[in-house]
C-alpha cells in the first residue's frame, strides 16, 4: 500500500537538484529500491520477524531506535486527551441519564453531538486562532518553551520535568499540553459521554436498582456503587477504540500544533517517501492498538466478575 504512493524516496530526498543519474541509480541499487516490489516485501517481512524495522532512508537511524524517542510524546498526548474525555466526559452522561428528557440533558447531549461532529484540523485551527492569537493565553505550537532543556529519562517530558525538580519547565510543557488536548480529547469527551448517558439509563432500569431503592440505599450509593460500575463496562469497550482513533487523530494533531511525535514523523515521512519509517510506524502502532485492546479485555474482569467466571 505505501508503495502506491507517487513518488520515488531518491528524487523526495535530493530535491529538484540537478544529480548525475548514475550517481541516483547507485544509491536506489544500494537501499534495495532497483528489485521487484515482491523481494523487497520478502526481505522485509523476514527482518521483520528478527525484530528489524529497518534503516531509514533520510536520517539512516534504525526505524525502531526513532520510534521509541518519539512514542512517549503522543502517548503523553493520548493519555492527556484521553483523561480530559473520561473526568468530563462521564459525569456529563451521569448528569444527562438522572436529567433524561429535561433542560439538562439537552443541553449536555447537545453538547456532545457537536463536539463529535467536529473535524479535528479545523477545530485544532479555531483554537489556536482564539486562544493562542486573539488571547495570548497559550503557544502556538510545541511541547516545551526553547528557553528550557529538559535530560530525557523516560521520555514523558512532564515526569522528567518532575524527575529533575524543575517546575518552571514543568509548567511550560503543561501550558503547551492544553490546546492539543483539547483538540484531540474533544471526540472522546462527547463519546464517553454519550455512552455512559445510554449505559446509565439501560442500568438505572435493572431489578436490583429497584430493589436497591425499596431497601431505602442512600440515591449516591445506588448511582455510584450499584448503578455506574456495570454501567462502565460498555464504557471502557469505548475508551479501548478510541485509543486506536487517538493515535489516528493524534496525526492532524500533532501535525497542526507541531507536536513532535510519532503522528508528525509520519507526516514527514510520507513527504519524504521514506519507507521503512512509514511501515514500521505503521506495525508499531498496530501493534501497540492490540495491546490495549487485550489490556481492556482483562479489565472487564475485574469490572464485572460474571465475565471472568464465564457467567
Amino acid at each position: 500500500m505505501v508503495r502506491l504512493i507517487k513518488g520515488d524516496p531518491i528524487t523526495a530526498l535530493l530535491g529538484e537538484r540537478s544529480v548525475d543519474p548514475r550517481w541516483q541509480e547507485e544509491m536506489r541499487a544500494r537501499l534495495g529500491l532497483d528489485r521487484p516490489l515482491l523481494d523487497q516485501y520478502v526481505i522485509y517481512i523476514s527482518q521483520v520477524v528478527q525484530g528489524d524495522l529497518g534503516n531509514s532512508i533520510v536520517t539512516t537511524q534504525p526505524v525502531l531506535n526513532e520510534f521509541w524517542q518519539l512514542f512517549p510524546a503522543t502517548i503523553e498526548l493520548a493519555i492527556s486527551a484521553m483523561l480530559f474525555g473520561i473526568v468530563f466526559g462521564i459525569p456529563m452522561g451521569i448528569l444527562a441519564a438522572l436529567r433524561r428528557g429535561k433542560a439538562m440533558d439537552y443541553v449536555t447531549m447537545g453538547t456532545a453531538l457537536t463536539g463529535q461532529s467536529l473535524p479535528i484540523f479545523w477545530w485544532g485551527l479555531v483554537l489556536i486562532l482564539f486562544f493562542s492569537i486573539a488571547l495570548g493565553w497559550t503557544p502556538v505550537s510545541g511541547r516545551i518553551s526553547l528557553e528550557f532543556y529538559i535530560e530525557p529519562i523516560t521520555g514523558f517530558l512532564l515526569l522528567d520535568c518532575l524527575l529533575q525538580n524543575d517546575w518552571q519547565a514543568f509548567y511550560s510543557t503543561l501550558h503547551h499540553l492544553i490546546l492539543p488536548t483539547l483538540a484531540l480529547g474533544t471526540i472522546p469527551l462527547a463519546i464517553v459521554a454519550r455512552m455512559t448517558r445510554s449505559s446509565m439509563i439501560e442500568v438505572m432500569g435493572e431489578d436490583y436498582i429497584r430493589t436497591a431503592k425499596a431497601k431505602g440505599l442512600r440515591p449516591g450509593r445506588i448511582i455510584f456503587i450499584h448503578g455506574l460500575r456495570n454501567a462502565l463496562i460498555p464504557v471502557i469497550t469505548v475508551i479501548g477504540l478510541q485509543t486506536g482513533a487517538l493515535l489516528a487523530g493524534a496525526v492532524l494533531t500533532e501535525t497542526i500544533f507541531s507536536w513532535p511525535g510519532i503522528g508528525k514523523w509520519l507526516v514527514d515521512s510520507l513527504d519524504r517517501r521514506d519507507y521503512p519509517v512509514l511501515q514500521g510506524a505503521v506495525l508499531m502502532v498496530a501493534t501497540f492498538i492490540m495491546v490495549v485492546n487485550f489490556i481492556i479485555d482483562i479489565l472487564y474482569g475485574f469490572i464485572n466478575p460474571r465475565i471472568r467466571h464465564g457467567r
